[in-house]
């Protein structure tokens, strides 16, 4: 590892340590699912480090608790974790197109709401390091929560639990609101985001619809509209 690749995986840690602490205190109430799931405090933890996605998790666990088939859960995890695709492929487009595939096939399974959020934000390429240092101490924190949630996370008051399980709202209020007081286009489009979000968490029509696939349709719509209206030239064009 050279001076520039440890600055970075040094940089994704720093970055990453906000992420960390949210997703322990997130995956300490998806321990008390698993739990309730009949999962042991290790079968959590195998769970987290080799899923590391909340909703999927979230929705796996009932899927055990409620007996269904295996086909079933493939079915259940296609659809609800099938947004990360869209994120892999967009931060694909900050990769230098010579990075070899096992490089992005580590970050592509490492990709998350957070770690996207946060790596979108850096400035020109994206150093591959610079997801590793984020993943190296937020997966860790998220298994560990699990882990620690199946273990004694019943013991907890509910109310404890709840305010636990709220963190998570106040990591992604981070990353939103700096480039969002940077830029009116961002944070309009951040509005209108949320607004859309809960028009269709409440339409009795769409009401229906997973929230992972929810959220597929809104990215695809908002974020083509967006590119459409707001076009973001490309850097050589734009220094020209």
């Amino acid at each position: 590892m050279n001076h520039k690749t440890a600055a970075w995986f040094r940089r994704g840690i720093q970055n990453g340590t906000p992420i960390a602490l949210g997703y322990f205190a997130v995956s300490f109430t998806l321990g008390i699912a698993a739990k309730n799931a009949g999962l042991t405090a290790w079968q959590g933890a195998l769970a987290s480090v080799t899923t590391v996605a909340s909703a999927g998790e979230f929705a796996g666990f009932e899927v055990i608790a409620a007996g269904a088939s295996y086909l079933e859960m493939a079915m259940m995890m296609l659809v609800i974790n099938a947004r990360y695709v869209l994120m892999s492929c967009s931060l694909s487009q900050k990769l230098d197109p010579d990075l070899p595939l096992f490089h992005r096939l580590l970050i592509g399974w490492g990709v998350t709401d957070e770690i996207f959020g946060v790596s979108v934000c850096v400035p020109d390429k994206l150093n591959p390091w610079y997801n590793y240092g984020m993943m190296a101490i937020s997966i860790p924190a998220w298994t560990l929560g699990t882990f620690i949630g199946v273990a004694v996370g019943n013991v907890l008051p509910a109310l404890v639990v709840n305010a636990l399980s709220v963190g998570i709202y106040g990591m992604f209020l981070a990353i939103i609101i700096p480039p969002g007081r940077k830029n009116k286009v961002i944070a309009g489009l951040v509005a209108i985001s949320m607004l859309a979000s809960l028009g269709m968490a409440k339409l009795p029509v769409v009401s229906g619809i997973s929230s992972g696939m929810r959220t597929i349709l809104l990215t695809v719509v908002i974020a083509g509209i967006a590119a459409v209206l707001f076009p973001i030239q490309e850097e050589e064009e734009a220094h020209a």
